[in-house]
């Protein structure tokens, strides 16, 4: 028998990636103002999100998961989040008209505001400073002052995802997701890129069948589902007593959900199964990520599943794999088969980004386009030799028209990163390497169902 799970049952164990709050009295404080906020989302949500990811699971979906490598404050705008929201819907379109089956569709966004670091402190030119934790935490700047972890910060990271959500919401269910939109949004500077051009004629296709609806009396004033899309968010729930302020008790099943994201993940720095985070993560019932790197064995694994996921619930994991381009091959094929060999049922998903962060010049990070195409193209290969499903992708992605990984069509160099490098963590694609990247799953996806028939969606 588990031990009894309570909100606050984490206290009780060993913990990772914590900050060191120099105010005890001060947290304390505001983690009880967080309790009395309302919820972010919604535990309905939270169960439609997995009753989708249960599709996914059985072959009947795609996951599609990407957003900032960290939330930061000072970059909030509606016009961010605009353009973040509108290349998303231009790489799930892509998607989905080469696949023929439903796109997933989850940001990391509205709750990405805390990060794990290799490291507790940060050197430059000889002086020593905590590292930046994302901004729910503490500043980037390099000061000792920005780097005090300041609690109160938790205050405007619940105020800027609330924000966030709602503009969300407006867009997806007002009338901007609507697909006779699908021209407009092939945005600025992607407009004239080679992906531009691409999304350009798979737009004029599209144009073309929605003609023919029509004609035949379906359009977006009948049919909610060309006029609206499901959108749900997700963040790594690293920073516990912020979660735990936002885990509520849902009245209609009984049951707990943490409300600051529809799904939250685990990381591969804090998966030990009898620390801290799993423990909060075994006691919702959302959708729950695991990240994979390549220290994850089949037994470890189980044993995490075992945790996570007793009763082996479709659509409740999702199995983030980050391994590196030049690993994939030494350690997926392992964790499929003690998958397949337990009858678990989980979500494959491919993280290109995290085990390809490279050094480069001027003291930059960056992420080869060409290491996270290999990755991707290794992931699909592995799972089509094993006769899985590979049922997602996740990546660190902005809408904007920066410079942080080099490669693509665009031809990003190293000598280029410094034009636009404006990442407060990690280096991300820009949206037209993000629409690349959709465009080459989609064709594999389209040679796959051209060589088998396609799995029939289960009934609402």
């Amino acid at each position: 028998m588990a031990p009894t799970w309570t909100p606050d049952s984490w206290r009780a164990k060993p913990i990772q990636q914590v900050p060191d709050y120099p105010d005890a009295e001060a947290l304390k404080d505001v983690e009880a103002q967080i309790a009395t906020f309302p919820p972010l989302v919604f535990a309905g949500e939270a169960r439609e999100l997995k009753k989708n990811l249960a599709e996914v699971a059985a072959g009947r979906g795609f996951l599609l998961q990407g957003g900032d490598c960290a939330e930061s404050f000072a970059e909030h705008g509606a016009d961010n989040i605009r353009d973040f929201f509108r290349v998303f819907l231009q790489m799930a379109i892509v998607l989905t008209y080469a696949g023929a089956i439903p796109v997933v569709k989850v940001g990391r966004l509205a709750g990405q505001f805390a990060k794990p670091r290799s490291s507790p402190v940060e050197k430059r030119d000889g002086e020593e400073l905590p590292s930046y934790r994302g901004d729910i935490i503490n500043g980037m700047e390099f000061t000792p002052e920005a780097r005090i972890p300041d609690p109160r910060r938790q205050l405007m990271a619940y105020r800027q995802a609330a924000a966030t959500l709602n503009l969300i919401r407006a867009f997806a269910q007002g009338g901007y997701a609507d697909l006779e939109r699908v021209h407009q949004w092939n945005m600025g500077f992607v407009k004239d890129s080679p992906q531009g051009h691409r999304y350009q004629e798979m737009a004029d296709r599209i144009s073309d069948c929605l003609t023919f609806m029509r004609a035949c009396g379906i359009n977006s004033s009948n049919t909610s589902q060309l006029h609206t899309t499901n959108f749900y968010t997700s963040h790594e729930a690293l920073l516990l007593g912020y979660e735990q302020g936002l885990t509520r008790l849902d009245s209609t099943s009984g049951d707990w959900y943490a409300t600051s994201g529809h799904m939250i993940w685990i990381g591969d720095r804090t998966r030990q199964p009898d620390h801290a985070h799993v423990e909060y993560a075994r006691g919702v019932k959302n959708p729950i990520g695991l990240k994979c790197g390549p220290s994850m064995e089949p037994d470890g694994l189980l044993k995490l599943l075992d945790v996570l996921d007793p009763k082996n619930e479709p659509g409740r994991m999702t199995l983030i794999c980050r391994f590196g381009a030049d690993k994939v091959e030494a350690n997926l094929p392992k964790l499929i088969r003690a998958i397949e060999r337990e009858g678990r049922v989980v979500v494959w998903s491919c993280d290109p980004m995290h085990g390809n962060t490279i050094g480069a010049a001027g003291g930059y990070k960056t992420r080869p386009f060409d290491r996270i195409l290999r990755e991707v193209e290794a992931f699909f290969a592995v799972h089509d030799s094993e006769g899985t499903h590979a049922g997602g992708i996740h990546v660190e992605m902005t809408g904007q028209n920066v410079t942080e990984c080099t490669g693509g069509a665009s031809a990003i160099s190293e000598a280029d990163l410094s034009d636009r490098y404006h990442t407060h963590c990690d280096p991300r694609l820009n949206a037209d390497q993000s629409l690349e990247l959709a465009f080459l799953i989609a064709e594999r996806m389209r040679r796959k169902r051209a060589s088998g028939p396609v799995p029939v969606a289960a009934s609402a």
